[in-house]
Order: C-alpha cells, then structure tokens, then sequence
C-alpha cells in the first residue's frame, strides 16, 4: 500500500471512530461545566486581551494572541476551507462552525491550565514557558507522557505543519505558471522555498519575543484586509445569500450522504478542516498562552476564547462565503488554493490572483512562525534545560530546513500526515484537560468571585487546592 493510502486510512479510522466523537463530547462537556463561558463572557475575553504587562520585557496577552492567533489564522483559513467544501461539499462549513463554538470551551480549559502550570525560564528575562507537557508533568504527575505528547507536539507542529504551510504558500504561485505537475517538476518551487526558508530563519533566530513581535504586526494587518475583500465580494454577490445559507444547513444535515460514506462526509471534513484551523482540544495554543504575563490565569483562557473565535467564525467563515456566493461550483480538481483564487478572480479580475497569492504568503508565514513558537519549549521540556546556542542554532536550523523541505511535498501526503497527527495529539491532550478539567472550573469561579466583589482579579493557587507551582504562590 503506497505511503498515502496508508497515512490516510490511519487517519481516516481515528476520525471516524474516535475523534469526531470526541471532540464533539468534550466541547459540549466543557461549555456545560462552565456554564457557556465562550457566550456570556466574550465581552470579558476582549477587555483583558488590551491588558498590559507588568514589564516591558514579558510576553503580553496580545501578543500571546496574537502568536496563538498566527498558528490558528493560517494555511488552514484559505486551503482548509476551500479543500473541505471542494470534497465534503457546502454542509462542511456548518459542521466547522459547530466544532469552532464548542471548542472555545476546550481552548479555555487547555490554555487555563498551561497557565496555572507555567514554569519560569531561566534567567531574569521574565518570561515563562509551558503547554499540556507542562500541566501533564505537574498535573498528573507524569513525566513519561508530557515527554510523549512533546515528542508529538514537536513531529506535528515543528515537522508536519510547517511542511505543511510552506507547500500551501508555494502552491498559491502555481496559476501564474500553467499549473499542473509540470510547475513541480520545474525550479520555480525550489526558488520559492529557498526564499520563504531565509526569511523564515531570518525571524526565527530572533527568538520567542521576536517571533511575538512580528505576529503581532503581521495578523492584525494581514486579517483586517483579508476580511475588506472577503466582505466586498459577498456584498457584490449579497443576493445569493440567502441560498448559499440554505445549501449548508441542507447538506450538513444530508445524513444519508453522510453516513453512507462517513470518511467523505460534510461531517468529516468540517470536523478535520476545523480542527485543522482553529485547533481547540489540539494542544498547541497553550504553549503560547502559558508565555503571556497575566495576574490571573482565566484571563489567558478567555484570551484564547477570543483567538477561536476570530480564526473559524471570523476569517474561515469569510474565505468560505466569499468561495460560495462566487457562483464557481467546487470540485475535486478545484481542492485547495485553486478554488479560492477562481472565486476572488471572478470578482477582481487577475488582481484576485495576486491578492490571494499575497494572502497566502502572508498566513502561511505567520504559521511557519507560530509553529516555532510551539515547537521550542516542548524540546526543553524533553530535554529540562533551555537549549545552548548552538542546541537553539541547530534547531533553527532543522526548522529552516523543513521550511525549504516542504516546497514540493504531494499534496495528499501532506494533508494526510497532518491530519494523522492532529489526531494523534489530540487523543493525548482531549483526555488529559477532562481529567484536570476541574482545576479550571475552580479557577474561573475563583476569577468570577474576585469580579463580583469589584476587585480586578489576582490568582493564588492555593485558594483552589494547588500546590508546588512556580508562580501564583
């Protein structure tokens, strides 16, 4: 059996039997427990998210949204979407909407957590470092497994997804260049990779603040005109709303079509796409959120709240309705960048070519960036020391070195070795946030209590029963 099939009948069997379900039942859980937090608390999520830090040289709540934020808004906001409808049709939307509002639940409890278990880094910079390695070591007391979903984290996001953005960007060049195999088989893809790798390590080496500075210039920017354009074409084609919404709901509940071919299914693919995309219950986020410099740990959960919600609801939903009110029908041979390029051209003429190309250089970049960002601390944890610099050089360097690597990957392989390690790392981390799921309830009523009594709220952990943690003492 060719690498392929074989990578995406594993992943296809983990989708289908265990994780659509899964990720279904937590969400849920979560938004039962905490009472709809991703609802009756938005308002909140967006105040605390202008918060300052206490010092200049710590990693701010923006900020930490913002690079939570630049892994999420992604490859996954323009190629997810469109490679889901393409293949799973319309009702694929729906089903990441759904997936993206319960999930905000997931994300609170996962980046409450990393930031109750944070540990300082060394030195006097004042920052900290952590992720479900961290709240798995310190939460359940073993080491063994956050060295295992470490080692996940680091295959997923510092190898697969970064492979994974990098072929995306350099398939966006692929229309002005006749498209087809023959532009792999060319040196344009070559040329393009060794590009995207030098910028890439050009920012990397800068380290974790300037990887948060960058984003934190580069999402805002890239989202806001992205959207503009993404509105301008559905209001030029504002009469097929109406339809367009009537299509999804109609083919999300097609449960004939979906069960009668699950792994093809709306249902699947809005499931896979949208994990893909805004990565709640995945375990990534934390990793950034566990960096931010905050008083209370909930603020970092509602934070990231904020980040799902800006990533599917927002930017997923503009690329998938500016692509359906277009008129161009999706199809198999249109999976990927070439939907979302037609549908813009449509409008704009060969100006919508470049302005997608532009887009994707923009996301894909800021997901290389992201992706670092998670990697690094899961690769001190392993090793429970901060790297040398020549162990920081030597990593940048392997990063780099994907980044060029990726360039002319095949597209299933790439989607299907992404996907199979999603799921792979969320079947670790979903169980995980359930079990110490409790100790962020507490934690946001403790957040909820403190705001009632008018005070701005101040964490200690032993005010919930937790002992032993670097901070919050």
């Amino acid at each position: 059996m060719p690498l392929e099939q074989l990578v995406g009948t594993v992943a296809g069997f983990l989708y289908d039997k265990i994780l659509a379900v899964l990720l279904i039942a937590v969400g849920l859980y979560f938004t039962v427990r905490l009472k709809g937090v991703q609802f009756n608390m938005f308002g909140e999520a967006i105040r605390v998210v202008g918060e300052k830090t206490k010092s200049t040289d710590s990693i701010s709540s923006f900020q930490a949204l913002m690079v939570s934020t630049a892994s999420r808004v992604g490859t996954g906001n323009i190629v997810g979407v469109t490679t889901a409808i393409c293949l799973g049709g319309f009702g694929s939307v729906f089903w990441m909407w759904l997936i993206a509002v319960i999930g905000c639940a997931s994300a609170f409890v996962e980046s409450t957590l990393a930031q109750i278990y944070k540990k300082r880094s060394e030195g006097d910079d004042g920052t900290s470092r952590g992720g479900p390695a961290y709240y798995i070591q310190q939460g359940l007391h073993s080491r063994g497994l956050g060295i295992v979903f470490s080692i996940l984290l680091l295959c997923t996001f510092g190898c697969g997804f970064i492979m994974l953005a990098s072929y995306n960007l350099v398939d966006s060049f692929k229309v002005y260049f006749g498209g087809g195999e023959k532009f792999y088989a060319g040196p344009v893809p070559i040329v393009i990779g060794a590009v995207t790798a030098l910028l890439f390590a050009l920012c990397i080496f800068g380290g974790g603040k300037k990887i948060a500075k960058v984003t934190g210039v580069m999402v805002p920017v890239m989202g806001v005109v992205y959207i503009v354009v993404a509105l301008a074409i559905i209001l030029t084609h504002i009469t097929l709303i109406p339809q367009v919404f009537a299509r999804i709901f109609r083919e999300a509940f097609d449960f004939t079509a979906i069960f009668g071919g699950l792994t093809g299914s709306c249902l699947m693919y809005g499931i896979k796409r949208g994990l893909f995309s805004n990565e709640a219950g995945l375990g990534s986020a934390p990793n950034a959120a566990a960096a931010a410099d905050v008083a209370h740990p909930a603020k970092q959960g509602l934070v990231q709240v904020l980040s799902v919600f800006l990533d599917t609801i927002v930017i997923c939903s503009a690329t998938a309705l500016m692509c359906m009110c277009s008129g161009i029908e999706p199809s198999a041979e249109l999976a990927g960048i070439a939907y979302v390029q037609e549908a813009v051209a449509g409008t704009f003429g060969y100006f919508g070519y470049l302005f997608v190309t532009f887009s994707m250089v923009m996301f894909a970049f800021s997901t290389l960036l992201g992706n670092c960002f998670y990697a690094e601390p899961n690769l001190k944890f392993i090793l429970q020391q901060d790297l040398s610099k020549g162990g920081r050089i030597a990593f940048y360097l392997i990063e780099t070195l994907f980044v060029f690597t990726g360039a002319f990957l095949e597209f299933g392989l790439v989607w299907n070795l992404a996907d199979l390690m999603m799921a792979v790392m969320s079947l670790v981390n979903l169980p995980v946030i359930v079990v110490l799921g409790k100790k962020a309830f507490d934690c946001l009523d403790d957040y909820k209590k403190q705001k009632r009594e008018g005070k701005e709220p101040v964490f200690r952990a032993e005010d919930i029963g937790i002992s032993g943690t670097d901070y919050w003492q």
